[in-house]
């Protein structure tokens, strides 16, 4: 893998997501309009959940509305970057093909975008981040922070998965509908767990560790050294098989 050829591709990919100004504007509204209909639809009344990663016995009080912005924040940011991946992947393939025929490998290419794909995460995460002390102050926020990307980064991994392994846009939104829906939108929000009777699917699923971590940062004091050991570790998993994907088709693409 050449570095040179990383930043090229890299910068090409930035250069196209900057063009396309109306998914930039999106990443902004979406996360502010999910959080101001929580702020219209909750109130401050106390609820109590459980917090699976801390152990059968860790449970919160909390306002209401303070749980609902930790969790669609999270669902937002997990949302957003798999939508993003997805078109990373799936925006430009023949262009792509070009460039592997002209010595460009896969995993350069791959690269490229989970380069960019990393700093979106970023930007995304600091801008959520700072919507939340709006309406009340985290216990560790910095630590919510670190949740929030490592949601982008497992869904941003899924997104590239699923815009490797299907061809076309139609498939991979519905993938990234589905699973994102379920998952990120439902069964990890803490209410729903604590009541929930198979709570092995959930703790399989990819929001699950992110949920946690910023659950645990927002209303607790606890350690979540596990939590951020099992979304790096579940992101890298996706990773590794988006990469393989793709530089399967790239390859069968050249013969």
């Amino acid at each position: 893998m050449r570095l040179t050829r990383v930043g090229t591709a890299t910068a090409l990919t930035l250069k196209a997501l900057v063009r396309r100004r109306i998914v930039l504007i999106m990443l902004v509204l979406i996360p502010s309009l999910f959080s101001g209909i929580v702020v219209l639809t909750t109130s401050e009344r106390p609820i109590r959940f459980q917090l699976a990663s801390l152990g059968d016995q860790a449970f919160v009080v909390v306002p209401q509305r303070h749980e609902g912005l930790v969790f669609i924040c999270l669902a937002a940011v997990g949302l957003l970057t798999a939508f993003l991946a997805l078109d990373l992947v799936q925006r430009e393939v023949e262009v792509n093909r070009r460039l592997v025929l002209c010595g460009y490998r896969p995993g350069e290419l791959i690269a490229a975008r989970l380069g960019v794909l990393v700093g979106v995460i970023v930007v995304i995460a600091a801008y959520v981040v700072l919507i939340i002390p709006l309406f009340f102050t985290p216990q560790r926020l910095a630590l919510v922070f670190v949740g929030l990307v490592l949601g982008g980064w497992v869904y941003g991994c899924y997104g590239l998965l699923a815009g490797a392994v299907f061809r076309r846009e139609l498939e991979g939104i519905l993938f990234v509908v589905l699973l994102t829906t379920i998952d990120a939108g439902w069964l990890q929000n803490p209410i729903y767990y604590a009541e929930a009777q198979n709570q092995a699917i959930i703790r399989s699923l990819p929001a699950y560790f992110p949920a946690q971590l910023g659950m645990a940062a927002a209303f607790t004091t606890e350690q979540v050294f596990r939590p951020v050991l099992g979304s790096l570790a579940y992101g890298a998993m996706l990773l590794l098989a988006a990469s393989l994907v793709y530089a399967f088709r790239m390859r069968a693409g050249k013969r």
